[in-house]
């Protein structure tokens, strides 16, 4: 039973992180019907630039503010120069090509000016693990969720309450009809962009004390909240955050009774299985196109 809650609590960290990066695209697409390829960098960049706050004086808390903003500068930047000049033409992917290529150029001077090897950001949360029933666990490992959960209500709570939030929703139902309201269109993409880049690259923070930052830890990471928000149903921020916590388990689980090799293979096979039975997303909706 103790190794049981061991998998389950690891696992709802890890499934955080996903839920979290997973949501950033679930706000880039609802907003453009285009996502950042490069999302996963954001998380390192996160990652890395508040270790390095760290490591230049500046206190904990506010290096990684300085960090998540950074990161939040970072998505806006990259919406305006690599997505927008190539979403124009409704099946256009030159956004997929230059965001790709963006995350390579940012990975590569990461490790240039970083360094190759991985390294701890300091934190409260992972100075003594507690035991719940038996099972080891860090305070830190144990946020994780809860802000993922919280910024699914948060988003929710945004998109209903406030202005931007709900000229956010009328540019994902139509984006003709919200420019002819008076809806800046490329503003609130932007804003979406940098949104989801705050989430990530907060991902980041959160996990870099669990697992040390390093310049190539959003790859992984961020492909694999990618595959989250396709078996979620990237329409819906409730579907990849419970597919994000739900996978993270079943890695655990995986790794803990088969193996860790196998890991990638049955979350992978599972993401196929998932779209083959549900095209959508297990919580997605069909979109339909009015001509």
């Amino acid at each position: 039973m103790t190794t049981i809650l061991q998998y389950l609590l690891s696992g709802l960290a890890i499934g955080g992180i996903y839920a979290l990066v997973a949501l950033g695209y679930h706000v880039m697409w609802s907003a453009a019907r285009a996502v950042n390829f490069a999302h996963g960098d954001t998380l390192m960049l996160g990652a890395v630039l508040a270790v390095t706050g760290v490591d230049n004086g500046l206190p904990v808390w506010l290096a990684c503010l300085c960090a998540i903003a950074a990161g939040g500068v970072f998505g806006v930047l990259l919406e305006r120069f690599a997505v927008r000049p190539f979403t124009g033409s409704v099946n256009a992917i030159g956004w997929m090509l230059t965001t790709i290529a963006v995350g390579i150029m940012i990975e590569s001077l990461a490790t240039m000016h970083f360094g190759g090897f991985s390294r701890p950001l300091p934190s409260p949360g992972v100075e003594k693990a507690i035991s719940i029933f038996g099972a080891g666990v860090y305070p830190q490992e144990l946020v994780i969720p809860a802000v993922a959960v919280l910024a699914m209500f948060g988003l929710a709570a945004m998109q209903k309450h406030t202005l931007i939030g709900r000229a956010m929703q009328a540019v994902a139902h139509n984006r003709q009809a919200a420019a002819l309201m008076g809806v800046n269109v490329n503003a609130i993409v932007a804003f979406s962009f940098g949104l989801a880049a705050l989430a990530g690259a907060g991902a980041g923070v959160l996990i870099a004390p669990v697992t040390q930052a390093s310049a190539t830890m959003g790859m992984l990471l961020g492909l694999k909240g990618f595959a989250v928000a396709i078996i979620g149903g990237i329409t819906s921020a409730p579907g990849v955050v419970i597919c994000g916590l739900l996978f993270g388990v079943m890695e655990k689980f995986v790794e803990g009774y088969i193996s860790t090799a196998s890991r990638e293979i049955i979350g992978f096979s599972v993401m196929i299985a998932v779209l083959l039975a549900f095209p959508q997303g297990l919580f997605g909706k069909k979109e339909v196109n009015k001509v």
